[in-house]
C-alpha cells in the first residue's frame, strides 16, 4: 500500500446547469486526478458526466462506475462493492477520487452507498462530502416561487411506491415533492383532481437543463409522457 493514501470526495454538481456547481465542488473537481460518476446508460453519458465535462482537463481519468436501476438489495450491493473496489484501488495508490453526483451528494444520492462500501473495504479511507444544489430547490428557481414559506412542512417522496404514501402526504404537509414522478403520472393525477389540487401543481423536467419544460396548472396534463428526471410540486395550502 502506497504510504500516502489518497481521499474521496463526493460533490454535488447540481441538477443540470453545469453552472450551478458550488466553486468549492469546482476547486474539488479540478484538482482530483481522478473523476468518478455513474455510467450511463445505453452508449450515452449520464447526468452527472454530461454536468461535469466543460470541467475536466484531457490528463484526469475518468472513472464511470455501474449502478443498476433495480430495487434487488443483493444486485445493489454487488454493484456498490464492485465500483468501491475500482475507487479503492486509486486511493491506495495514493490518488485522490472525486466522485461527482447529480444534485446534492447527501440527498438521496449514490454516492451514500458508495461511500459506505468504500469504508467497509478500506476503513482507513478518508471521505468527504461538498454539498450541491439538490433538485427541488432548482425547480423553485424555475418556477420563480420559494419551495416552502413561514411555517409550511414540506414532504418530499423520492420514489412513490404506494399511492397511500401520497395520500399521507398531502394530509400532512403545506407542499409535497415528487421525484420520478413519471412512471406514477396517470395515478397521481387522479388523486390530484380529487383533491382538487391540480391548479396548485407543477411538472418541471429535466431541470435546469437546456431541455428543461414546465407544466403549470395539471387540469390541462391529465395525460404527460415524462422523461426520468421530472419532478412534481404540489402547494397544498
Amino acid at each position: 500500500m502506497n504510504d500516502k493514501l489518497g481521499q474521496l470526495w463526493g460533490i454535488g454538481v447540481g441538477p443540470g446547469d453545469p453552472e450551478l456547481i458550488t466553486v468549492k465542488a469546482l476547486h474539488c473537481l479540478q484538482r482530483c486526478p481522478v473523476v468518478a460518476f455513474p455510467a450511463g446508460r445505453h452508449g450515452r453519458p449520464g447526468m452527472a458526466q454530461t454536468i461535469v465535462a466543460p470541467w475536466l482537463q484531457p490528463e484526469q481519468v475518468q472513472l464511470p462506475l455501474w449502478f443498476p436501476y433495480v430495487q434487488d438489495a443483493t444486485t445493489l450491493e454487488t454493484a456498490w462493492q464492485a465500483a468501491a473496489t475500482q475507487v479503492s484501488e486509486y486511493l491506495t495508490q495514493g490518488q485522490d477520487v472525486v466522485f461527482a453526483t447529480e444534485g446534492d451528494a447527501s440527498f438521496y444520492s449514490t454516492f451514500t452507498y458508495l461511500a459506505q462500501a468504500v469504508q467497509q473495504q478500506q476503513p482507513w479511507a478518508q471521505i468527504q462530502t461538498v454539498p450541491g444544489v439538490c433538485s427541488p430547490l432548482a425547480a423553485a428557481a424555475a418556477l420563480g416561487q420559494p419551495l416552502t414559506v413561514q411555517h409550511q412542512r414540506l414532504t418530499i417522496l423520492p420514489v412513490m411506491h404506494t399511492l397511500e404514501a401520497l395520500e399521507t402526504a398531502l394530509d400532512q404537509a403545506e407542499v409535497v415533492v415528487l421525484m420520478k414522478v413519471a412512471a406514477v403520472y396517470a395515478q397521481v393525477w387522479q388523486i390530484l383532481q380529487r383533491r382538487e389540487l391540480l391548479a396548485q401543481s407543477r411538472v418541471v423536467t429535466h431541470i435546469s437543463g437546456a431541455d428543461q419544460r414546465i407544466y403549470d396548472n395539471l387540469d390541462n396534463h391529465p395525460q404527460l409522457s415524462l422523461p426520468y428526471f421530472s419532478l412534481l410540486i404540489v402547494h397544498c395550502g
